[in-house]
């Protein structure tokens, strides 16, 4: 089966309690196709579904599974035999803090019937022993923060493609006139740049439209704007994606949302995307007031003769 270059499979498994629910969603974070408490017998099978369509894959398959999970090291040698970029990642912590989370959370060791909570974390201890041994990487959470066990993933074990695209982001323009947006992170108002609704040629057009670009671009103003406000979301990016933000959202308005905060939005989008940043670009009232400016008559520049 072929399997593109960047393609890679993560099996989770470990210790109940240890974070590997934490440690999925970090991965959907990153992009990849998640799934939770896959019976191992089904791994090659969903394999064959997934790829290549889904090259980027990682699977818990924990104790969770019961019996079916005696299977794990079996099927783990068939998939490994295949041309497959497998890779398996082991959690665990220690047994006080095992029983700290458990307390915490009320939840029933998968284990249990084993005697006491401590006999549980014991006997499946001893019951994954084998499969720790064939870990590609074991990882102790003990005294891991939520954002550090985040990082240390990132670091040690996600490709650095998924890393970069860690964090997803979100440009907006908007109309000051119809409210601002509720969900945006920041929120930045370029009303002071010259609006193009006083030029009767380019008030028809949009903000998306190329004369409508080159007038708000290429102002004066407009160019020192720019080169601070990129020097700022250029810096505030990284520490954004540090603190282990999935998704910024940056609203940019002008009055009326058709000029200028397009222009802007459009302008910041493609410089983001340029430096191979995961961008979704949305113009939320751009349309707002099409019939009105659909009235206006349109002054076409006159055409050379003959």
């Amino acid at each position: 089966m072929p399997v593109a270059h960047s393609s890679v499979v993560f099996i989770i498994t470990g210790l109940s309690g240890a974070g590997k629910t934490q440690a999925l969603r970090s991965f959907e974070d990153m992009g990849f196709f998640c799934v939770d408490n896959l019976i191992p017998a089904l791994l090659p099978q969903f394999l064959e579904l997934a790829f290549p369509r889904c090259p980027q894959v990682a699977v818990v398959i924990d104790t969770r599974g019961g019996e079916f999970f005696d299977d794990l090291i079996t099927v783990l040698e068939r998939v490994g035999q295949r041309d497959l970029p497998l890779k398996l990642l082991f959690l665990e912590a220690a047994e006080d803090v095992l029983f700290r989370r458990f307390s915490e959370t009320r939840r029933r060791h998968p284990l249990w019937g084993h005697g006491s909570l401590l006999d549980s974390i014991a006997a499946e201890r001893q019951k994954l022993a084998e499969i720790r041994a064939q870990a590609s990487v074991v990882m102790d959470t003990s005294d891991l923060s939520a954002r550090q066990f985040k990082e240390k993933l990132i670091a040690s074990f996600i490709l650095p493609e998924q890393a970069d695209a860690s964090m997803q982001i979100t440009i907006m323009s908007f109309g000051y006139k119809f409210g601002a947006p509720t969900d945006a992170d920041l929120v930045f108002d370029v009303r002071f740049l010259p609006n193009p609704h006083y030029d009767p040629e380019l008030r028809p057009f949009t903000g998306m439209d190329p004369q409508v670009q080159e007038f708000v671009i290429t102002h004066p103003v407009t160019k020192e704007f720019l080169g601070r406000f990129l020097d700022l979301v250029e810096f505030l990016v990284p520490h954004y994606r540090q603190e282990g933000k999935t998704h910024l959202a940056l609203a940019i308005g002008c009055t009326g949302g058709r000029h200028r905060s397009v222009a802007i939005s459009h302008y910041l989008a493609e410089y983001l995307r340029e430096l191979a940043h995961p961008v979704v670009e949305l113009h939320r009232d751009i349309e707002r007031q099409a019939e009105y400016y659909a009235t206006l008559p349109t002054i076409r520049p006159e055409q050379p003769e003959g």
